[in-house]
């Protein structure tokens, strides 16, 4: 399948404000680049909206201070934030072994979100805490964010501290220009262990739409096989350490049972905040497409459903 095909329509949440979504300029004022025109300040306006040369020409023919705002044309095209989980637990189990490459599969989500993003005249950011610290790109163009996947995804940085979703949705409500209502928010983890409901109450604050993308092994985490007797390496989802052990087959069945019923569990909990999660179960491009089209049936359903 060639690559430009591997998109698919970023359908938000809820409506957006104007009369186009995507690719065309809003009538409305607002956060854009195109110049809708000037007007004078009035408190409250942004400094960084002032035009400062025709303040200046302004004061200077009037003979006191005037400041000129301009004002610009609202942009309707997406706005997306990729948050990757870099925890050591997400960097085990690289090919050849028989589960689901992580880092893999968040280096090909994240191009697939990009790629689609572009083609809806998008802007895409990106935020880990890879290397403890946080590494933040604000929403931009895709063409300056191609050498990201090579250069950060590619990284074997997986140090984040365990509170590492709750330091970054904080850092985003810190950037609110950047990240604005409706901006998509994809997180990329395996969410395991699942965290407290409390933790995406900033997310709605800042009205965001969050979107959470869960990567996990469909036979080693979504379930487990039946190994009884075998050595089969399991790791410590904090530490991402790998410890070879036995199991009894009592021990494998508690296991599949806790893990079956532990997704069900986390997309549950998430249906409970209203939240659409995406399902990952491979790192394969393609199959991480039906995944993302799915998702996007899905929201477009309910929105008609929803009138």
């Amino acid at each position: 399948m060639p690559s430009a095909r591997l998109t698919f329509p970023l359908v938000p949440r809820r409506g957006v404000i104007g009369i186009s979504y995507g690719t065309m300029r809003s009538l409305r004022r607002g956060t854009g680049t195109d110049v809708a025109g000037s007007r004078p300040y009035r408190p409250g306006d942004d400094m960084d909206a002032i035009d400062w040369a025709a303040s200046a020409r302004l004061s200077t023919a009037r003979g006191q201070d005037e400041f000129v705002v301009r004002e610009r044309f609202a942009e309707e095209a997406p706005r997306v934030v990729v948050v990757c989980d870099r925890r050591p637990g997400m960097s085990c189990f690289s090919a050849p072994l028989p589960w689901l490459d992580k880092p893999r599969a968040m280096r090909n989500t994240f191009q697939l979100i990009l790629t689609s993003t572009a083609g809806a005249g998008g802007f895409v950011g990106y935020l880990d805490h890879a290397d403890g610290d946080v590494y933040w790109r604000p929403p931009q163009l895709e063409r300056k964010l191609m050498k990201l996947r090579n250069e950060r995804l590619e990284s074997s940085d997986f140090r984040a501290p365990h509170d590492w979703l709750e330091r970054a949705l904080t850092h985003l409500a810190e950037h609110r220009r950047s990240a604005t209502a409706g901006t998509f928010v994809f997180v990329l983890s395996d969410f395991i262990p699942a965290p407290s409901d409390e933790v995406w109450f900033t997310a709605f604050e800042q009205r965001w739409d969050v979107v959470p993308i869960v990567l996990q092994d469909p036979t080693w985490e979504q379930s487990f096989p039946e190994v009884p007797g075998i050595v089969v390496p399991l790791r410590d989802s904090e530490t991402g350490r790998v410890v070879p052990v036995r199991l009894t087959r009592n021990e494998v069945r508690a296991r599949r049972e806790a893990n079956e019923a532990r997704l069900v569990d986390l997309i549950a909990s998430f249906r409970a905040l209203d939240i659409d999660p995406v399902l990952v179960s491979s790192d394969e491009r393609a199959e991480l497409l039906g995944s993302f089209l799915s998702w996007s049936e899905l929201r477009r359903v309910r929105r008609v459903v929803g009138g």
